[in-house]
């Protein structure tokens, strides 16, 4: 990896996007520190403090996490690229459910435009709703519960308007900045901007556990990342090869086809949408239970003790259990055996010893369901390791294990990817590999 990064900077084209990408995200870290319009620092800094020190996780850890921390500080950036990401999974959904939907997607690349820009229009609305919620639950105190400074000291509608205005206009320009990183730089931006918020909480996670827990567990820490780092590189990596054979055909007077060639099936097939869908869920108990203020009762205290602790074997349980599930809705919706049956069948492809047709599809759909039952447990267990951490350690919620869970699954997947596609871009400008 290194020598690719360093082949890279040495061809003139390839540190020309290099050098941007990095401009690109030193932006956007830029966006991320500075304040918003009308937020007092000194509040936010005294309950940030408050919070590090208290053991009780708050609702909005998984929007912080993308942010790379800017929602707590109530930045310009505050949102981060969380609008984006829901408004293209709601948008993905919908092409399965909306006719329309899934004719442009099968329109090519002006159906896909369309689409994106239908996802952009949404992220938009998303950001005002999500921005005015969060504006009104750092006036409540809901932001840092038991938290009793003002963060936005003025109550005037003026401010919030501003407030809203502001960090609606930052997710835009997340946007903007995504889109010019996939289009000069290297990579998808949107995925590269969601590493960089990551791996920015990183070090300070590190410190964290070196300061409160001494260097011998910082040391046991960081040999059991490199471990679950490795595993996960070899699980998204790891793909079932079906063969494809295409059978010859005259076209005039040429003979197109005759090759073979294999259709790859991820067994990690889902990516980390089940994982962030799961969280989203479970987070809707403890924000119930913050709305309801002070009430008290036995169920209350149900999900108190047993759903929204996630040291809890329950939470665990129930975590593990939607990750398996959202893993096969998810792979069901973006899969279609019938319809790989069809395009194989339509270009004169089949499967050796398999009739085109429907027996293709009722074997891709076999084989599917039996490597997405490995993938649902991979994303399982990683996903609880954040989890069973805090319950084995008893450390404070807010003392999170950097390398697991959503973090670790998205920063090798983007890492991956990119060092792949500057190792593309190489090969296309050096073919000394072929002449020697």
């Amino acid at each position: 990896m290194l020598q690719a990064f360093a082949a890279a900077f040495r061809t003139p084209d390839l540190r020309r996007k290099l050098l941007f990408s990095l401009a690109m995200i030193a932006i956007y870290r830029l966006g991320a520190s500075v304040p918003g319009p009308g937020v007092s620092v000194q509040a936010i800094n005294s309950c940030l403090e408050q919070a590090q020190a208290g053991s009780q996780r708050d609702v909005y850890s998984l929007v912080n996490l993308f942010s790379g921390g800017a929602l707590l500080r109530l930045s310009i950036f505050a949102l981060g690229i969380m609008p984006y990401i829901t408004a293209s999974i709601i948008v993905q959904l919908l092409v399965v459910v909306i006719p329309r939907f899934e004719q442009l997607k099968k329109e090519g690349q002006s159906g896909q435009q369309k689409l994106t820009q239908y996802t952009r229009y949404l992220t938009i609305a998303l950001s005002v709703l999500q921005s005015t919620g969060i504006i009104a639950l750092a006036r409540s105190g809901q932001l840092f519960p038991g938290c009793q400074q003002d963060i936005i000291p003025s109550d005037s509608i003026w401010t919030t308007v501003v407030l809203v205005v502001t960090l609606t206009a930052g997710t835009a320009v997340i946007m903007w900045l995504g889109e010019l990183l996939t289009e000069k730089g290297i990579g998808n931006g949107m995925s590269v901007l969601i590493f960089t918020s990551i791996a920015a909480r990183i070090p300070a996670e590190g410190g964290s556990i070196l300061q409160t827990r001494g260097g011998v567990v910082f040391a046991v820490v960081c040999a059991f990342a490199l471990l679950i780092i490795g595993a996960v590189i070899y699980v998204e990596q790891a793909q079932r090869r079906i063969p494809v054979q295409y059978a010859k055909r005259m076209v005039g007077r040429r003979m197109y086809g005759g090759t073979s060639t294999y259709l790859p099936l991820k067994v990690n097939q889902a990516g980390v949408i089940p994982v962030i869908f799961a969280s989203s869920l479970l987070y809707l108990p403890q924000l119930i239970t913050q709305l309801q203020g002070d009430e008290t009762g036995p169920v209350r205290q149900f999900f108190e003790n047993y759903v929204i602790d996630q040291s809890s074997p329950v939470h665990v349980a129930l975590y593990f259990g939607l990750i398996v599930f959202f893993t096969y809705f998810y792979v069901s919706i973006t899969f279609n055996p019938e319809e790989r049956a069809d395009d194989m069948k339509r270009y004169g492809g089949f499967i050796p010893g398999i009739r085109p047709g429907r027996p293709t599809a009722e074997y891709l759909q076999y084989v599917l369901s039996r490597i997405t039952l490995p993938g649902s447990i991979y994303l399982g267990i990683v996903a609880v390791l954040p989890n069973f951490f805090l319950s084995v350690t008893q450390q404070g919620a807010n003392q999170n294990f950097p390398f697991g869970g959503t973090a670790v699954l998205i920063m090798v997947g983007v890492g991956l990817e990119t060092v792949k596609q500057i190792e593309t871009q190489l090969n296309q400008r050096n073919y000394e590999g072929f002449l020697k």
